[in-house]
């Protein structure tokens, strides 16, 4: 009862003496909506706290909401204890009380005090769901549902707490169930379509909030994700604070959506962040906004005229090659067909005794050159004609605009497509008939050595008879099989989530095979804190102070992990930390191996001393330069890697990520920088390197690890051998929270240079 008393106090609420303003209750009629998303909330607002009604429903807050309406009954008859009717319902609220802290109230005080200083980056909040306030159209009144059989009743109480404060400007900022958007900026229609639009380039489902500030002014805000480099995906945040700037984003937004889908192949639209977190949408690597937009639309619409213009000559140029190609083609049929009836006439006529005779003296051999001489300057003639055939096309004149609209530009670039379509044909239908060509010309050429055969037999008719009575006569040739255009060899683009599962285990396979305990040991030291002391030993920067800090660290930490005790002299287990019949899993596969530790791979024990532990460090790079020989990458694939430096040391032990989007996170995890570079290295196959698959963090004594790269996606590469060719420069932004468990998080703004390279 104390402790019922100390609360009740705490609320400022006397149960015998029940304050008039929950009294004074009126109707909400309420209509439910038809369709409604109780997790859904579109608006978001500053209501004061006297002006919101008060209902308990014995129901929980995932019931229906026609069934919490239903069963909703005011405030006054949860407190009221003198009424017969009403003693079950106070007996609740008496519970409801009991259950509450006093912290979870203050929680959501503060919470609120936050609130009223400012809208979090995302609008919702931790404790938003627990505000259950609708709002009735009918009577234009807010009201709080609360259910009583829920367990969390801390927005509840505070609400309770502050209507009895009587403080008339007192506000709290809370999610508006079951509310459509007002429609004030924009139409229920275009509110889809924005969410639509922004999937399109985002591909990711944005949400789109209505808040209204403390004095009631109405702005949009829309949050969500983008994917601003490959794979990395950044927050972004969009306020809209009047009509125009609302209308000026959609017409933005829509004429951006028509461009892409009409025009896939001519326009695809990448996003990026700016300064403020808010999204910024690029072509060519240039900002569109409504402002520029006439501008991009009549720069895109004469860059189209200049490729129409290429697109037509080649057309024209093509077409006259085809009709070429064609006569050729036509007068090659002629010749190989009367060459043809010639060898088919021979190969008939030497069946018989007066067919040998008929075709001798029918094809005299001077007579036959003197024909085919005849044909040859025929063909001549032909082809000399046909340049003079060529026909001149007058240049039209295209009258220039001085403004296009995007109808005109879709316009123009449909008709442009069917051009390139065209032309594509054109070449097409060329390649054939040069393959055509080709071979029909290796046929006359075959048909020729046959008949000049045959010839050479006719200088006399008892050795032309002598020849034609062989038993076997050389078959007419039929040129040569149908060639495939060579088509130079596009390789495979990798594609991490598709393709990074069968990689890692290909490179699991193989380094089991190739590299010894001590080399996987030593690798994995490099994906620990011990990677910036093993560089500077192996580039020789490492000082005395560096390396004794470095190995006080590390004793410090063998003793907060117990690994290091204090009067441990020798470890007796030596590798083996755990009993090797205990059960492990990785990615939900069972195994009975051991765990690396560096504290057993670098033999820190309470003795180590510097010198010792430098040592140390200098066989561990050893053991990493000889494991680096060993083995070279499967495939074709980019790494990538964060950092400060300005450049990529090649001597260093530089560990790489196949994971862009991790690497960005672990580096932002570790580092505060707003200026960072990121390095991509188009690996080739063969490429020496070493993935840090499971065999890297696990010893296999008992063979049971199971293959592939689960625990990182982490690559070491040899950069010592390899010629790097700068390929490309481009740069994004990204938004960090400072701390990302709190609503209330600043953002920071971080700029990413990118430095692609390929190797040579």
């Amino acid at each position: 009862m104390e402790n019922l008393e100390k609360k009740l106090e705490y609320l400022g609420l006397n149960l015998s003496r029940i304050p008039k303003i929950f009294k004074q209750f009126e109707p909400l009629e309420f209509r439910i909506p038809k369709f409604y998303d109780e997790k859904q909330y579109k608006q978001y607002r500053f209501l004061p706290v006297k002006d919101i009604q008060i209902l308990l429903s014995p129901t929980t807050r995932l019931d229906e909401l026609e069934e919490k309406y239903k069963k909703a009954s005011p405030l006054f008859e949860y407190l009221d204890s003198k009424s017969e009717e009403n003693i079950p319902k106070h007996a609740t609220f008496l519970k409801m009380l009991d259950q509450i802290r006093i912290e979870d109230i203050e929680k959501v005080e503060t919470e609120q005090e936050n609130l009223n200083r400012e809208i979090p980056f995302k609008v919702k909040f931790e404790g938003n769901y627990l505000w259950q306030i609708y709002y009735s159209e009918n009577t234009d009144k807010y009201f709080m549902l609360v259910p009583t059989e829920d367990s969390d009743y801390s927005t509840f109480f505070y609400l309770l707490k502050k209507q009895l404060e009587k403080k008339k400007t007192d506000k709290i900022f809370v999610p508006i169930r079951n509310v459509a958007y007002s429609t004030n900026y924009l139409k229920k229609s275009e509110f889809e379509d924005v969410v639509n639009y922004l999937w399109l380039f985002t591909k990711d489902w944005p949400l789109v909030y209505e808040v209204f500030d403390k004095e009631n002014e109405l702005s949009i805000q829309i949050v969500g994700e983008t994917e601003v480099y490959e794979k990395i995906k950044s927050p972004y945040k969009i306020v809209l604070n009047n009509q125009l700037e609302a209308r000026r984003f959609y017409k933005l937004l829509k004429a951006l959506f028509i461009l892409q889908t009409e025009l896939p192949h001519y326009f695809n639209f990448r996003t990026n962040i700016d300064k403020k977190g808010k999204i910024q949408f690029l072509s060519d690597n240039k900002i569109v906004e409504l402002s520029n937009m006439p501008e991009w639309i009549n720069y895109q619409y004469r860059r189209g005229l200049k490729r129409k213009k290429q697109v037509e000559e080649l057309i024209e140029t093509d077409t006259y090659k085809l009709n070429n190609l064609k006569e050729e083609a036509a007068l090659q049929e002629i010749e190989y067909l009367a060459k043809e009836k010639q060898i088919s006439t021979f190969l008939e006529c030497k069946k018989s005794f007066f067919g040998k005779f008929k075709y001798y003296f029918k094809y005299n051999k001077k007579k036959n050159k003197n024909k085919m001489r005849d044909n040859d300057d025929t063909v001549v003639r032909k082809k000399v004609d046909k340049k003079e055939k060529r026909p001149v096309k007058k240049e039209e004149k295209i009258r220039i605009k001085k403004n296009y609209t995007i109808e005109e530009l879709i316009e123009f670039y449909k008709e442009y497509e069917k051009q390139e379509e065209t032309l594509k044909n054109l070449v097409m239908d060329i390649n054939a008939l040069k393959l055509k060509n080709k071979n029909m010309k290796k046929k006359i050429e075959n048909a020729i050595m046959y008949i000049e055969e045959i010839d050479s037999h006719k200088k006399s008719i008892f050795e032309f008879w002598k020849y034609s009575n062989k038993d076997e006569v050389a078959a007419l040739a039929e040129g040569e099989e149908e060639e495939v255009n060579i088509i130079k060899t596009i390789s495979k683009i990798f594609d991490y989530e598709e393709d990074f599962e069968e990689f890692g285990k290909t490179m699991d396979k193989l380094q089991r095979k190739k590299l010894t305990k001590e080399e996987t040991d030593s690798i994995y030291l490099t994906t620990t804190d011990v990677l910036g002391i093993l560089n500077k030993v192996k580039l020789n920067e490492a000082t005395p102070k560096e390396i004794q800090a470095s190995l006080i660290d590390l004793k410090k930490q063998a003793r907060e992990e117990k690994v290091l005790l204090e009067n441990d002299e020798f470890d007796i287990f030596g590798g083996i930390a755990q009993d090797s019949t205990k059960i492990s899993k990785i990615a939900n596969k069972r195994h009975r191996e051991v765990p690396k530790d560096k504290f057993n791979i670098l033999e820190i024990n309470k003795n180590t001393n510097p010198i010792g532990y430098k040592l140390s460090l200098e066989q561990v790079t050893e053991n990493i330069k000889k494991a680096l020989r060993k083995v070279v990458v499967s495939e074709d694939l980019p790494v990538y890697m964060a950092t400060t430096d300005e450049g990529l040391n090649k001597k260093k032990i530089n560990v790489f990520n196949i994971n862009p989007e991790k690497e960005i996170q672990e580096f932002l995890k570790r580092n505060d920088s707003e200026e960072i570079n990121f390095f991509k290295v188009n690996l080739k196959r063969g490429t020496n390197a070493i993935s840090c698959t499971n065999c890297i963090f696990y010893d296999n004594q008992n063979k049971t690890l199971p293959i592939g790269q689960e625990l990182s996606s982490k690559i070491i590469v040899d950069t010592t051998k390899i010629e790097l060719n700068l390929k490309e420069k481009t740069a994004f932004k990204i938004v960090k929270f400072e701390n990302k468990e709190d609503d209330f998080s600043d953002i920071e703004i971080k700029n990413i240079n990118v430095l692609e390279y390929d190797i040579e």
